[in-house]
């Protein structure tokens, strides 16, 4: 009788096990390629929204040839011919522009990558690394799975502070950021991400052993260790103006620029100076307005925004996770700080956009309760709403995005460049909420259209609990 009960609790064990893997190898049946994908694509008689530098911002009448995911020929409508098997798509009355590129997310699980199709996101830079983030980057190149383009950074650099976070590799010393820096190098990761406590000595030395080993990197501005008084009454101890010209690929957040370059000074004139200066070092800042925008629509909504549409798209993990996060924003007076904080983070994105610093956009997707592709949407609305022209915010979405990150060819509709488009019902030059829900995307050779983006929204919601907390688990235990 014991024998028999210790196979049945032996098969029981290997059932389970088997069970749990599946779980947590199982990608979205959504994601995968379909065989019988058309090799050629012709769009015929749509607006074109090319983005390429000097060109019209809008040209009606136009056809753009694709073949494979290269486009092959822009010309006059009418004029392309296209091989015999190839899919024709009538696009009077519609808008093709290069896909949307969202520079800051955080990704949780494969679900989310359908959600970014559905909104027209094609290329996204992951901002916080865990190990199976490689092998994601891996199938998404090779098109195992469709899903956006994909950058990742390694795992959150900082050190001990009120920043300090425990997703984060804490180093302190010039010798550990080494170590460190090092270890995501072996590990397979080509970008560094700082965070806003690192100390001077651990910033500079991993800005150093990244640059020995050709490594880029991006983050929030170092400001070394906060001493009380900082940064009303007396200033950081890493200056803001230590990043600049320093070689980061991007700066982020507004909030943080704001924060750190004007230690917290709500201040135009101040600001103008602080542009000038970022422009001038040829720096990169992706202002993820809607990170704080959302923090503040819970506070005004004192928490009813936390159920709005589409928010079971966001990663259960990460509701669960959040919770605290959730409780103590629906109860702050949005009128005390944030809201006016706020508004000013839109009139600095604004002078940063006048003086001529370079803006890429980026949804802060992934964290607290902002949604995986609608979120870029949103954080493009802001843009509109701090006075920056809707072709300029389409710029940082598409081909600033393109030429920022390293998605080679990607970001402007020209003959030889990647194919990563999206199709549109109406004018995003009118309305800029156009690119929430487009009628079509081409991502890697593949045309997704209407019922291909419904059946992508559908499987954004098919996100594994499951799997996301053996990944936070075994992303823990790596550090």
């Amino acid at each position: 009788m014991f024998k028999r009960l210790l196979i049945a609790f032996g098969l029981l064990l290997v059932i389970t096990g088997l069970w749990l893997t599946f779980l947590i190898h199982d990608t979205p049946s959504v994601l995968d390629p379909d065989p019988s994908a058309p090799r050629a694509v012709l769009i015929d008689n749509v607006r074109l929204l090319s983005m390429v530098p000097g060109a019209p911002q809008a040209e009606a009448g136009r056809a753009v040839l694709v073949i494979g995911d290269r486009i092959e020929a822009v010309g006059a409508a009418g004029s392309l011919t296209a091989p015999e098997d190839a899919l024709f798509v009538d696009g009077r009355g519609r808008t093709l522009m290069p896909g949307l590129i969202d520079a800051h997310v955080h990704v949780w699980d494969e679900a989310e990558l359908a959600g970014y199709l559905a909104h027209g996101v094609t290329g996204i830079r992951n901002m916080g690394g865990m190990p199976f983030h490689l092998p994601l980057a891996k199938r998404l190149a090779e098109r195992e799975i469709l899903g956006p383009d994909f950058i990742t950074t390694g795992p959150i650099l900082n050190s001990p502070g009120p920043n300090q976070q425990d997703n984060q590799k804490i180093i302190i010393t010039a010798a550990e950021a080494r170590a460190a820096v090092q270890d995501q190098y072996d590990a397979g990761y080509r970008t560094l991400k700082f965070y806003s406590n690192l100390t001077r000595e651990a910033y500079e030395a991993a800005v150093e052993e990244a640059r020995r080993l050709g490594m880029s990197y991006c983050g929030h501005s170092p400001e070394g260790v906060r001493e009380r008084g900082m940064p009303h009454d007396k200033p950081f101890s890493v200056a803001f103006e230590e990043s600049l010209g320093r070689g980061f690929q991007t700066i982020e957040h507004t909030e943080s620029v704001v924060w750190h370059g004007l230690r917290d000074d709500p201040d135009e004139e101040k600001m103008h100076l602080l542009a000038q200066k970022i422009a001038a070092a040829g720096d990169v800042v992706t202002p993820t307005l809607i990170a704080h925008d959302n923090l503040v629509r819970v506070a005004k909504t004192k928490g009813a925004y936390l159920s709005r549409p589409g928010v079971d798209t966001v990663n259960p993990a990460l509701r669960f996770l959040s919770r605290g996060n959730y409780d103590f924003w629906s109860s702050v007076d949005p009128d005390a700080y944030e809201g006016p904080r706020g508004v000013f983070y839109r009139v600095a994105t604004r002078i940063m956009q006048e003086e001529g610093v370079t803006l890429v956009t980026g949804s802060d997707a992934g964290i607290f309760v902002n949604i995986p592709g609608a979120a870029l949407t949103r954080e493009l609305e802001l843009l509109v709403e701090a006075g920056i022209a809707p072709y300029d915010a389409l710029i940082t979405a598409t081909r600033n995005g393109g030429a920022a990150l390293g998605f080679a060819k990607t970001g402007v509709i020209t003959p030889g460049w990647r194919a990563n488009l999206i199709l549109v019902d109406s004018d995003p030059l009118a309305n800029i909420s156009a690119v929430e829900n487009p009628s079509a995307v081409m991502i890697g050779g593949y045309w997704l259209d209407k019922a291909g983006l419904e059946t992508m929204r559908a499987g954004a919601r098919d996100t594994s609990l499951v799997r996301s907390f053996w990944r936070v688990g075994e992303f823990l235990l790596s550090l």
